[in-house]
């Protein structure tokens, strides 16, 4: 399992996540409560990887989290999410 890309979609206390390789495969689907979904993405994606999520007001403290462990983070604007959903 290769993950390249991951999308978050960041909620009060359970996080969806969907990691797909470079050939736009699903690789893995998941939904993690606040405190474990740090710990699921770490052990799956390899470092480097691409992060997206919905920018919002968590989701910089997320990004900073993810970009200490090495992870490329992309926040998107609200209105650009919805052909991801």
């Amino acid at each position: 399992m290769n993950i390249s890309r991951v999308g978050v979609d960041i909620a009060k206390s359970v996080f969806h996540v969907h990691g797909v390789d470079r050939y736009h495969q699903v690789q893995w689907q998941g939904k993690y409560s606040r405190e474990k979904w740090l710990d699921a993405l770490s052990k799956r994606v390899p470092i480097g990887a691409e992060i997206g999520m919905e920018a919002c007001a968590s989701s910089h403290h997320w990004a900073r989290e993810l970009q200490q462990r090495g992870y490329l983070v992309r926040l998107i604007a609200a209105q650009f999410v919805k052909p991801y959903v």
